[in-house]
């Protein structure tokens, strides 16, 4: 009987454990896949800041070009 018990162990250990493992870290992988409230604020936060500095950007290549007409901006 104790023969019966190490092969099953030992196929416990080859099949079931490293399939177990396989599932749970697929499980784990599949809910991260979306963004969370905290990331989709953030980028919300980024967007914004990025927007503004855009603005900002243009408002001093206008007044650069205010005060120097013959000066173009590079793009």
């Amino acid at each position: 009987m104790s023969v019966f018990g190490f092969i099953l162990g030992i196929l416990a250990l080859v099949i079931v454990v490293p399939l177990w493992l396989l599932l749970h870290y697929v499980t784990r992988w599949r809910s991260q896949r979306s963004l969370s409230d905290a990331d989709e604020q953030m980028l919300a936060r980024l967007w914004e800041t990025a927007r503004r500095l855009e603005d900002r950007i243009g408002a001093l290549e206008r007044a650069v070009l205010d005060d120097d007409p013959d000066r173009r901006p590079h793009s």
